[in-house]
């Protein structure tokens, strides 16, 4: 099989789109019932049936990369299954199982933690939303023909073979004038055996000859770059980076209007349904996706975000990358942030709050500056439902509006993210 058929991260991507289960197993044949284990503490092999019949071993390294190294198909299958888990769980879930897996009966080893965007990241590929992941090498391809080219080109294989004039064929009677015909050919080959030679050739004085051209070269080529290293970051010429995934920070506290179980419907759809209405999950999910038209950054493809309520296992490049942050007021919130103090937080990204409609704005929040905004929603109908919220859209449009305005300040392009990113 290809390298593309054994490859355990395209094979559970494409067991996941064809809706086919993989089956942790203790044995690489899970045919018998007796060794099929779905304890991921005791199983050592993955059994694939689409799209072919495959165990792999569940310590096989990915080409996923965390913290500069392979993470094994134990880590990455977790990670799959703890899809919708929130991060304080799937971090206690990954301590428990590498205890079972420490433990007597276990499979050794360790799950690995990955962090939410790389979670995020990883989910999202797997999912089929993404084709191309900042954290997944590519396949290596297949050097066999490359491997054939450079024989043919370094003249060991293949080729033209020259033609022998003199040697029409064994045992055949030739005309003696088509004979003297043959005799006069020019023998022919192709061009790396025309252009190989038949002797050795020194070519060094040429070399010596170039050593002061190509030194000079070298020399206006350093200072050239020198010259513009501090410009060659913004220069819109130069070839362009991944744009990486715009961050939205949500509270969490309990009196938030706005939580992980709701964030999705009100930001996405328009409708604003409280948090604990009944028709809302009740469990909130960790890692919220979602995606928006920004013109002014992209205006054909939406733009992907990443929604959290808390910053835990943040990498410290992914605060430039935090677009909005909704809060209730309570300064308690920004205590495990960069930026500690909400003046500090709010001159760096925009600020949003959420009231009902005739209710007093926070003093806290009106003390914080213009760096937030405060917007206000109409108290839960039950008696009318979603059908009674049309006012809700023009809200989330202004607050869509503020995002845009705030990522083009911060220097957010079509394929690039925030300057200082």
């Amino acid at each position: 099989m290809s390298a593309s058929q054994t490859d355990p991260l395209l094979l559970l991507r494409q067991s996941i789109a064809a809706g086919s289960p993989c089956i942790p197993a203790t044995t690489e044949d899970a045919s018998s019932a007796s060794s099929v284990d779905l304890s991921l503490a005791r199983a050592t092999y993955l059994q694939f049936s689409s799209p072919v019949s495959t165990s792999i071993p569940l310590n096989t390294p990915t080409r996923f990369i965390s913290s500069d190294k392979p993470v094994d198909l134990r880590s990455i299958y977790f990670a799959w299954l703890k899809r919708e888990t929130a991060i304080p769980e799937y971090n206690a879930s990954a301590l428990s199982l590498n205890a079972e897996l420490a433990s007597a009966g276990g499979a050794g080893g360790e799950v690995q933690n990955l962090a939410f965007v790389e979670r995020l990241d990883l989910i999202t590929w797997l999912e089929g939303a993404s084709e191309e992941s900042e954290h997944i090498r590519p396949l290596k391809e297949d050097t066999s023909a490359a491997a054939a080219s450079a024989q043919v080109a370094a003249g060991v294989k293949g080729g033209i073979a020259p033609v022998s004039s003199g040697k029409p064929g064994a045992g055949k009677t030739i005309d003696p004038r088509l004979q003297e015909i043959y005799n006069g050919e020019r023998k022919m080959g192709d061009r790396n055996s025309v252009l190989r030679g038949i002797k050795p050739t020194d070519f060094s004085h040429v070399r010596k000859m170039a050593a002061p051209f190509n030194a000079r070269k070298a020399a206006q080529a350093a200072a050239a770059a020198a010259a513009s290293s501090t410009t060659l970051a913004h220069n819109p010429k130069a070839p362009p980076a991944r744009r990486p995934e715009p961050i939205i920070m949500l509270s969490p506290s309990a009196s938030s209007l706005l939580r992980m179980s709701n964030a999705k419907s009100f930001l996405e759809t328009g409708i604003y349904v409280p948090p604990d209405s009944g028709s809302m999950p009740s469990a909130s999910n960790a890692l919220l996706k979602m995606s928006r038209l920004i013109p002014s950054v992209d205006p054909i493809k939406p733009i992907n975000f990443a929604v959290v309520d808390t910053p835990e296992r943040f990498k410290p490049e992914y605060w430039s990358r935090v677009v909005a942050v909704f809060t209730t007021g309570q300064a308690w919130q920004f205590k495990s942030y960069k930026w500690q103090q909400p003046q500090d937080l709010f001159k760096h990204t925009l600020g949003v709050y959420i009231g009902f409609r005739g209710d007093q704005t926070p003093d806290t929040v009106r003390g914080w500056g213009r760096g937030v905004m405060s917007v206000q929603v109409d108290k839960w109908n039950p008696g009318q439902g979603p059908a009674g919220r049309w006012r809700d859209r023009e809200v989330v449009e202004g607050i869509w509006k503020a995002v845009e305005e705030n990522m083009r300040s911060k220097g957010w392009r079509k394929e690039s993210g925030p300057i200082g990113a």
